[in-house]
């Protein structure tokens, strides 16, 4: 696989979670700099592992993540986003969440990147684990591909913290009702894809 593929393998990969930092753009009222690398951090770190660790399971537990792996995405995105749904509905004045927390970003980071276990149990059969072969660089290797995916990940999931604050900034309880929808439909277009019904 040459690094044109690998790159848009690395941008398809990333925009599931683009959409999820859209969505915490949209529930925070502020956006630093820090907070963008954070939920970069969180969902370029997932990213990366992801495809690294279904390369290394690969022939052992194939066909066992490729039978769950949707319902797994499509179970979490939909507590998350029904979540969100929820506080965007109370009657209470309370202000609209962006958690970022660890606990909270953890899931989200597993939820958008479970795909790419599953990528990475694809991407055995056209890359290789050494990173230097004959002395020089293997652009086919593993290690170049989750670096690339996990680079190009962070970079759009900061991006879109960015642009979902700058929508949801005027809108307050709305866009948190927004972004919990937009979770739950993105759960449910993984599930059908996975389903063959899209």
């Amino acid at each position: 696989m040459g690094f044109v593929e690998l790159f848009v393998l690395a941008v398809g990969l990333s925009m599931d979670a683009f959409a999820v930092s859209v969505c915490k753009g949209l529930a925070v009222k502020r956006v630093t700099g820090r907070q963008a690398a954070w939920v970069g951090l969180w969902f370029g770190g997932f990213q990366a592992l992801m495809p690294l660790v279904g390369f290394l399971l690969a022939n052992s537990f194939a066909q066992a993540i490729e039978t769950f792996d949707h319902w797994i995405a499509f179970v979490l995105l939909l507590i998350i986003g029904g979540n969100m749904v929820r506080e965007a509905l109370s009657s209470e004045g309370e202000e609209v969440s962006g958690d970022l927390s660890p606990k909270a970003m953890l899931l989200l980071a597993i939820a958008t990147s479970i795909d790419a276990l599953a990528a990475g149990i694809s991407l055995v059969a056209v890359v290789r684990l050494p990173l230097f072969e004959n002395g020089a660089l293997n652009l086919s290797s593993i290690w170049v591909a989750i670096t690339l995916i996990g680079l190009v990940t962070f970079t759009l999931s900061a991006v879109g913290v960015w642009v979902g604050n700058r929508f949801g900034s005027k809108y307050e309880k709305k866009s948190e009702l927004l972004g919990g929808v937009i979770l739950i439909l993105l759960g449910v277009k993984i599930l059908l894809e996975h389903l063959g019904v899209l």
